[in-house]
């Protein structure tokens, strides 16, 4: 047996050094920890994230309440104008309407008066007082603004006029209105009936000069 060979044989074998093992060890434990508070790192940063968005969505929800409440608010303010406005509208028809009504009612009594005295009266003093009566009440109605609309001689408007009948004359020219049938009548800016008319055909057009 050499000097360099060992009593037990040769070193092929051999145990592993403890001391190898436990920087194995060591250095597996380092990486694991380092491997955890990478982890908990980006748990914490994403914890941090969550706790971002939820305060924005807290925020978010806060103004969605206030909106709301806002929009419930508005709501009823306008269903009070709308009520109030209705009532005042009403208010406002039921007083032009009593106006209108103590305007009539000394033409009412006139009525009363010509039937009371029509036995009585001889033909041209109730024919007279009939007159009378309707000159006032178209006083009255003329002053709430009514307009009436006798369009005899004028070109026939279909916006103005309801033509009931046609008469052949050449001397006019063509869709005059030759006879009035009943007046219409106009409240402002609006018909409240049209005139019912005839109206003439075979006549030059409105432009041309009629025959002599």
């Amino acid at each position: 047996m050499t000097a360099k060979e060992s009593p037990f044989g040769s070193d092929k074998g051999a145990a592993p050094s403890p001391g190898g093992d436990e920087a194995k060890a060591a250095a597996q434990a380092a990486a694991d920890a380092a491997a955890v508070d990478e982890v908990i790192d980006e748990l914490e940063a994403v914890e941090a994230e969550m706790v971002e968005e939820l305060d924005d969505l807290g925020k978010a929800q806060a103004e969605a309440n206030e909106l709301r409440d806002k929009f419930v608010r508005l709501q009823a303010e306008w269903d009070n104008f709308r009520k109030r406005t209705a009532a005042e509208r009403t208010q406002e028809r039921a007083r032009a309407t009593e106006r209108l009504v103590e305007k009539l009612l000394p033409i009412v009594d006139d009525l009363e008066r010509a039937i009371e005295h029509s036995d009585t009266a001889n033909e041209t003093s109730l024919k007279e007082g009939i007159a009378a009566v309707y000159n006032k009440l178209e006083d009255v109605l003329t002053r709430e603004g009514l307009k009436a609309i006798d369009p005899k001689g004028a070109i026939f408007d279909a916006n103005l006029h309801q033509a009931v009948g046609k008469e052949e004359d050449a001397t006019v020219p063509d869709e005059t209105v030759t006879q009035v049938y009943q007046k219409g009548y106009e409240l402002g800016d609006r018909i409240l009936r049209p005139a019912m008319v005839v109206v003439s055909t075979g006549g030059p057009r409105a432009d041309e000069k009629p025959a002599s």
